[in-house]
């Protein structure tokens, strides 16, 4: 089921693009939870330790799981060797380039630039690109107009977020977005967030990329088979259905042009394979409040302000229970959105700006 034509404008060239930044919604001040000096200086502590250690786990996973699914190809038995390295693959990797892209994962930083590299070429996602989108993401969380990041847009395309999750869709962006950018063409939408020095390098990233690709193609061609393609490029398409699951969850279904995270952002319960799969971004309120904070003391942040906060989502399966209804909610009224309840010891909600925007997607 697809969307109706919505009031909201998303083009970072458009409508509302202009009016966020006319009414001062664009880079506004948002809310914090008060935490003292002390308790920021050891959040922020950085560490190579627990990045190298994940790390190592993660890329011998990916290295052992690869392995197999080579060494029993053409037989059942590598099904279960390619479905774990898919999502190692064309999951994990989403949250590898972002902390990475962060600078927070390790303390030394090019071990932060290697891995970011590693897994933006793994994910698809143009390393500088995505580092500048990113710092939007950060700045104007939601914003209609301004933020590129937005996945489930108003009301939301069933059928869209539907096909995300078989990753094809995606991909073809992606490799669109490459071949455009080696053809040394930047688009005016990316244009609003790459810096103008910054361009050449999103263009040669893309040709390199381009070439890898290239000869991974003709490997498969001159081999026969599909295998150098499953191993490279393809896990993007059939792993992808994880990095969406807890993706959407980041921001599905709650308010948009709001200057408070605990409004628009979902933190949510997950167990110890899903913590280390998604590097703990499932305390997404806590991440967004406070971004230079590592993914490892995440756990002791959300201890630290869930005073502050409204009760996190109990599990993935609780958060598309709440989820799911508010999007087909939004599908006949778009102004609809989940308001998550504070715990009595947490400062009001900041709303002053959803009024406004209510006002903008009306005219």
């Amino acid at each position: 089921m697809s969307a109706a034509p919505s009031r909201r404008d998303y083009s970072l060239i458009g409508r509302d693009a202009r009016l966020a930044v006319e009414t001062g919604l664009s880079a506004a001040e948002w809310y914090h939870t008060d935490l003292s000096r002390k308790q920021m200086k050891e959040l922020m502590q950085r560490s190579d330790y627990p990045a190298l250690r994940d790390t190592a786990i993660w890329l011998g996973a990916i290295l052992v799981t690869g392995a197999g699914a080579a060494f029993f190809w053409s037989t059942w038995w590598c099904v279960p060797f390619f479905f774990a390295y898919g999502v190692l693959y064309g999951s994990s990797t989403d949250s590898r380039w972002h902390e990475c892209g962060h600078g927070t994962a390790f303390r030394t930083q090019w071990m932060n630039d290697v891995i970011y590299q590693i897994a933006c070429f793994m994910i698809m996602r143009n390393p500088v690109t995505w580092r500048w989108s990113h710092t939007r993401h950060h700045t104007d969380t939601i914003i209609v107009g301004r933020d590129p990041e937005i996945s489930v847009m108003r009301p939301p395309d069933l059928v869209r977020v539907v096909l995300a999750f078989l990753g094809v869709r995606d991909v073809w962006h992606a490799m669109s977005d490459m071949l455009r950018n080696a053809a040394g063409i930047i688009s005016p939408a990316e244009k609003t967030f790459i810096p103008e020095q910054e361009r050449p390098k999103a263009i040669r990233i893309a040709r390199i990329w381009t070439a890898i690709y290239a000869v991974t193609i003709a490997l498969a061609l001159y081999m026969g088979s599909w295998l150098p393609l499953m191993l490279i490029g393809l896990p993007r398409i059939y792993g992808a259905w994880y990095h969406v699951m807890v993706g959407l969850l980041q921001h599905g279904g709650l308010a948009d042009n709001v200057i408070d995270h605990r409004l628009n952002s979902r933190t949510v319960y997950m167990n110890r394979l899903n913590r280390f799969l998604y590097w703990n971004m499932n305390y997404h309120v806590e991440h967004h409040m406070f971004p230079m904070v590592p993914y490892h003391a995440l756990p002791k942040l959300h201890e630290l302000i869930k005073h502050d906060l409204p009760t996190p989502t109990s599990s993935i399966v609780a958060g598309y229970r709440e989820m799911i209804p508010a999007f087909l909610r939004q599908l006949r009224d778009e102004d609809y959105f989940i308001k998550r309840e504070l715990p009595p010891t947490a400062r009001p909600y900041r709303e002053e700006f959803h009024a406004d925007a209510a006002a903008v997607a009306a005219e």
